[in-house]
């Protein structure tokens, strides 16, 4: 289960910092989900700064399951 958060938290950040670099910089434009998805429109800069704070939450937080 541990494994399981983790891999799931550094998914989540993953995306997160590829649409940022996606905004910044228009690299990862293949990857990143977030531009992907119609419905978020002019917040995806937003969207992607919580996917990156919330990856980083769920991996740190997976420190705290006993295996």
């Amino acid at each position: 289960m541990k494994k399981l958060c983790e891999t799931v938290g550094f998914l989540v950040f993953v995306q997160g910092a590829a649409g940022l670099l996606h905004e910044w910089f228009d690299w990862f434009r293949l990857f990143s989900v977030v531009r992907r998805l119609p419905f978020f429109g002019d917040h995806a800069l937003f969207v992607c700064i919580v996917l990156v704070v919330t990856g980083v939450a769920i991996m740190i937080a997976s420190d705290s399951i006993k295996e």
